[in-house]
């Protein structure tokens, strides 16, 4: 199984290309965006060393569903899927924000809860939580878009002053944000999972507000199994989940965190397997649908075959 690491199209009409930690972003002409999805895979803001086969795939076409499923809430991006690793859609001026919903306090949320905040964003928790508890309502915590380096807490205030976000459009971010991720919940629950949270883009084409890149896939969102969570926080077990959760406890216990010194671990071929596995059960749990492997071999020849039919109709 080849894994597609990296990419270097020239399409007819670029202008630029951005290579992200997972895609590589080709602009045409200022007026599409072709997302490439490739099979790295980052976590604490470092790109790993081995790429995960098929984790494009899964997390392009999860993205692809919800963008689908979601259209009628919120305006987006996305025109066509050409490839099964490609996305084309609007070219959109992307906010210098990321919109963060968090359902339960879990991850960085449960992390800065266990060191004694309360306050998070801006936002408040309740006292009395334990990892994983619900929260009451949804929390909105949002971060900066880096382009280098570690996104950083920032709240909806510091936002506004900054300038980062006019506070109309600030406010229609939020709206979206809770429709989306109600519908995301929803469409979880009728798989048996919990959306726990996740996050979104937004950018502004022609002087209205859409969804850009992803959406609740695995890369960008934490979800549970919804059978036997209660019966888990009562035992205070840990959560059965499918998100890159498990990768970040994998780099943890093999001592990297992303910090200064820290020395990347080696990823044996036998966990890279496990993890391009997971990605393929969360697809098949979250779409209910059998995941059909795309051809590996020659993969970057037929993305660049694709990509050009489109472009050429």
């Amino acid at each position: 199984m080849t894994a597609l690491k990296g990419t270097n199209f020239n399409f007819p009409g670029q202008k630029d290309v951005y290579h992200g930690k997972v895609r590589d972003v080709y602009n045409i002409n200022d007026e599409y965006l072709v997302m490439v999805v490739s099979d790295r895979i980052s976590a604490f803001d470092v790109i790993l060393p081995e790429g995960i086969p098929f984790k494009g795939q899964v997390l392009n076409q999860i993205a692809n569903k919800f963008l689908d499923a979601t259209s009628d809430l919120v305006p987006n991006w996305k025109l066509d899927t050409p490839d099964p690793n490609v996305t084309v859609g609007h070219y959109a001026n992307p906010f210098k924000v990321e919109m963060v919903i968090r359902g339960y306090l879990t991850g960085h949320a449960w992390r800065e809860y266990r060191d004694g905040k309360r306050t998070l964003c801006g936002v408040p928790m309740p006292e009395g939580l334990r990892e994983h508890d619900r929260f009451p309502e949804p929390l909105i915590t949002p971060t900066t878009k880096a382009d280098e380096g570690h996104d950083e807490d920032i709240s909806r205030e510091e936002i506004i002053a900054q300038g980062l976000v006019s506070e109309e459009d600030y406010s229609q971010l939020e709206e979206y944000t809770k429709k989306l991720f109600h519908r995301g919940t929803e469409m979880a629950a009728e798989k048996g999972l919990i959306l726990v949270d996740t996050k979104y883009e937004f950018g502004k084409k022609d002087g209205k507000i859409m969804l850009i890149d992803e959406i609740h896939t695995p890369d960008s969102s934490r979800y549970f199994y919804a059978d036997g969570y209660e019966e888990r926080q009562e035992r205070g077990e840990q959560q059965k989940q499918l998100s890159k959760e498990f990768v970040r406890q994998w780099l943890i216990s093999n001592g990297f965190q992303g910090k200064d010194g820290q020395k990347m671990p080696d990823m044996p071929a036998e966990f890279v397997s496990q993890v391009s596995e997971r990605y393929i059960e969360l697809y098949e749990n979250i779409t209910g649908e059998k995941f059909e492997k795309s051809e590996t071999s020659g993969i970057e020849q037929r993305i660049e075959n694709n990509v050009i039919k489109f472009l050429n109709k």
